[in-house]
């Protein structure tokens, strides 16, 4: 379990969320929603250690995440707004890269997924010959590949068609209805189970107030 409590976040000298507190259990997926300014991608970047919150405690497995990143980090599956592909290869080379380091084990067909997600005949393009929206793809087809329990995917539809989403979205449910775990921020409604589905709404920032 995944377990936040009471986050203050401030950037800037700015308030951006105060004692902000959830939990995330084994099939469960978080939609953070709000509008931009308020915090979604620093609270991302608290969830993976990426910074420290103001104030308040960050636990996986009742372990706080400080104390536990490299076990924690074995557990997560990150994708932020940069895609944090290798730009010399290629779509096909990228995917392999990832799965020799993260499950090296798993049975499936790198070409099959990148069709999946969009990117037939795109295989062999070194990544830094894509488009933005491609190589946003290349990076979510990461998913397939990932045993990490944890996914946190900060607005993964980005460039993504209505088919793309319904592919990803179908996935993600996949990955809960199999005890995984979710977070994600996106701007639209999001097509999954009641059963499964939580939700985080983020205000605008609390205070107009300056920490010093």
């Amino acid at each position: 379990m995944l377990e936040c409590k009471n986050l203050t976040c401030v950037r800037e000298q700015r308030v951006l969320f105060d004692n902000l507190s959830f939990t995330l259990s084994p099939g469960e997926i978080l939609h953070v929603e709000g509008p931009n300014g308020v915090g979604k991608t620093s609270l991302f970047r608290l969830l993976v250690g990426l910074s420290s919150p103001y104030a308040g405690d960050i636990y996986w497995l009742q372990n706080n995440i400080s104390t536990v990143r490299e076990s924690y980090y074995q557990h997560l599956l990150y994708l932020g707004h940069k895609s944090g592909l290798k730009p010399e290869l290629t779509a096909i080379e990228n995917l392999q890269y990832f799965q020799s380091l993260h499950n090296p084990n798993v049975e499936l067909d790198v070409w099959e997924t990148l069709t999946l997600v969009g990117l037939a005949g795109y295989e062999t393009i070194p990544v830094a010959q894509l488009s933005a929206g491609q190589q946003r793809r290349v990076a979510l087809a990461r998913m397939w590949f990932s045993d990490c329990p944890l996914w946190i995917l900060d607005e993964p539809f980005t460039a993504i068609d209505k088919s793309g989403v319904k592919v990803i979205e179908n996935l993600l449910v996949k990955h809960a209805e199999n005890n995984g775990m979710v977070i994600i921020s996106t701007h639209q409604d999001l097509n999954v189970p009641d059963t499964l589905y939580k939700r985080l709404m983020l205000e605008k920032p609390i205070a107009e107030a300056f920490y010093v």
